[in-house]
């Protein structure tokens, strides 16, 4: 009963939204309609500009048309300013402070608002990203939005490059990295300024099919998930470790090789679904961080992270598939003065399910040589004999709701057999991988190690004895009622993360605390989560699935729902730990 594609209901008239080009033309051509005006479309990286602009001349029949990617800077010279910000690192650039206007063409910018002052009749046109850079006033502000997963399957299919980069042709790989470190970084910069005031939100995600909502509605919808418990939408993904469990329990299709990731509560990367009627409009769930950061996160986690959010869910599925990279996480310290992020991936594994001879590799052993383990590590990347893991790491059997804890600093990665909740903060780009097991990535090419950058974080005292008594099973009781028991699982006092168990056949009262709250149903077929003063409707979560509980919500509770009623059910909750 996984819901694959979980929404928040705005509306129940699917008419509130314009689907389809005939739709949205007409619409804004009747806006439009003997006026003279600008009418400005800020596109997102990776949307297709040539599309919608073909659309919307037919459309307005515009006397002015300027399209931002003419106005950018030539390849070359916006490599030359962004190349130290990427550095020759193929996985991790540097966090910046770089705007979309720094791509263009000062000279060039001057001639197209020159020309927009000029025009004295009918409509101008201004389009792409950046174009409320271009276009100081305007009539109608269009903003053309695109998930994270849409522009990288766009990437993958060799459908686009990056912003003012002729690299169609390069690797996903180091697309992503550009886009991760440049495009979506200056985008977002304007697109948190617009949120407020954009007239119309246009949904790029199906090219066959766009759809167009007011950005009073986009307003809306944000400002009933920012009260109420919602879900982002989870993408599955493939890997060279991935398993099957999950394409058996939430009826995936078959057309890969496997699945190894889900991102099931990753808002910088998943998609938030408005509903209007039947009709579905997809966003980035990031937006949603934007425009609502206090009620969302609460006041305390905006002040100390600013509008991020700093807790993801995701599993890891290795159930018939192979171990994860074996790797270690940077040090605050160390991302801090290499990367310019303000904090690391500390985290940890919640067995969801288990294979009876699962195992997790967390920590050292207690008599190892540091200097023959990357040495050897070394020798198996040149091309020697595979790295002896066994040899180095702890190994720890794995069964169903284990909790290891995973500090930064600390040797770990999951081993076959193993359903994994990864529960962690956010900056999940940043795993220093040290042995990728002698395999190749789907791509058919090596996937990056990086040993060197490993050995300034490893902790090297981290060895199986502290483990045993700091990471494995660290759970206390903490409270009961009638029909509950909670837990503490985690995280360590290292980790800025706090997690508790609640075992329930009852009514389990909860409160926010003035924080966000990320839970998993880890134990039962359904549950539902209910307002203790009728604030929200009552919002029926399934096994596995994760969902989000704003800040703004405050107390709330969570009992058996339908064929878990009278059975015992777990949920697992995540929120930032008060410093």
């Amino acid at each position: 009963m996984y819901d694959k594609q979980p929404y928040v209901p705005v509306s129940s008239d699917a008419g509130d939204c314009h689907v389809g080009w005939d739709a949205i033309r007409e619409n804004l051509r009747r806006l439009t309609s003997g006026k003279r005006c600008v009418v400005c479309v800020e596109c997102y990286p990776g949307v297709s500009v040539r599309e919608i602009k073909q659309e919307l001349e037919a459309a307005l029949d515009p006397q002015v048309v300027i399209d931002t990617e003419s106005l950018l800077l030539s390849p070359d010279e916006i490599n030359q300013r962004v190349s130290p910000l990427l550095t020759d690192d193929p996985v991790f650039g540097t966090f910046n402070s770089v705007e979309v206007r720094d791509f263009f063409d000062p000279l060039k910018v001057s001639e197209a608002q020159k020309k927009l002052e000029s025009s004295t009749a009918g409509i101008a046109l201004v389009i792409g990203t950046g174009a409320v850079e271009i276009a100081n006033e305007y009539y109608v502000l269009v903003y053309a939005d695109l998930a994270r997963w849409e522009i990288q399957r766009r990437q993958r299919a060799g459908e686009i490059g990056n912003l003012g980069a002729n690299n169609t042709d390069e690797s996903p790989a180091q697309k992503y990295k550009r886009a991760y470190f440049l495009d979506w970084r200056a985008a977002d910069r304007i697109k948190q300024k617009l949120l407020p005031t954009i007239d119309f939100l246009l949904d790029t995600n199906d090219q066959a099919t766009p759809k167009m909502i007011t950005g009073d509605q986009m307003r809306a919808g944000l400002d009933q998930a920012a009260r109420q418990p919602f879900r982002v939408v989870p993408f599955f993904d493939p890997g060279p470790w991935g398993g099957h469990w999950m394409e058996r329990e939430f009826d995936l299709p078959k057309d890969v090789p496997n699945y190894a990731w889900c991102f099931d509560c990753v808002p910088e990367e998943n998609s938030l679904l408005l509903g209007f009627g039947t009709v579905r409009v997809e966003i980035p769930a990031i937006n949603l961080v934007f425009a609502h950061p206090t009620e969302l996160l609460g006041s305390y986690i905006f002040g100390r992270f600013g509008a991020e959010f700093p807790i993801r869910f995701d599993f890891l599925d290795t159930i018939e598939g192979g171990n994860l990279s074996l790797q270690v996480h940077p040090l605050n310290d160390y991302v801090r003065k290499h990367f310019g992020l303000a904090y690391t991936q500390d985290e940890s594994y919640y067995m969801l399910d288990a294979e009876p001879n699962a195992t997790v590799y967390l920590g050292l052993k207690e008599d190892i040589n540091p200097s023959a383990m990357l040495q050897d590590l070394q020798a198996a990347q040149e091309g020697g004999p595979d790295f002896d893991a066994d040899r180095y790491v702890s190994k720890w059997p794995a069964r169903k709701h284990d909790h290891f804890l995973i500090p930064a600093g600390t040797v770990h990665c999951s081993g076959a057999g193993s359903m994994v909740l990864e529960i962690s903060a956010t900056p999940y780009i940043f795993t220093l991988k040290l042995w990728d097991w002698g395999r190749l990535g789907l791509d058919g090419q090596p996937r990056p190690i990086n040993i060197a950058r490993g050995e300034e974080n490893i902790q090297w005292d981290r060895k199986a004895a502290w483990i045993k008594e700091n990471l494995v099973n660290r759970i206390e009781a903490v409270g009961q009622g009638e029909g509950w028991r909670e837990e503490r699982t985690g995280l360590h006092e290292l980790e800025f993360i706090e997690t508790r168990r609640h075992w329930f056949t009852g009514t389990v009262p909860h409160d926010t605390n003035a924080t966000v709250n990320v839970l998993n149903l880890v134990e039962g077929e359904e549950a539902i989560v209910e307002s203790l003063t009728g604030s929200f409707a009552p919002f029926v979560v399934h096994y596995a699935e994760t969902f989000i509980v704003p800040a703004a919500v405050g107390g709330y509770q969570i009992r058996p729902h339908g064929p878990s009623v009278g059975k015992q059910c777990a949920t697992l909750k995540a929120y930032v730990r008060p410093e």
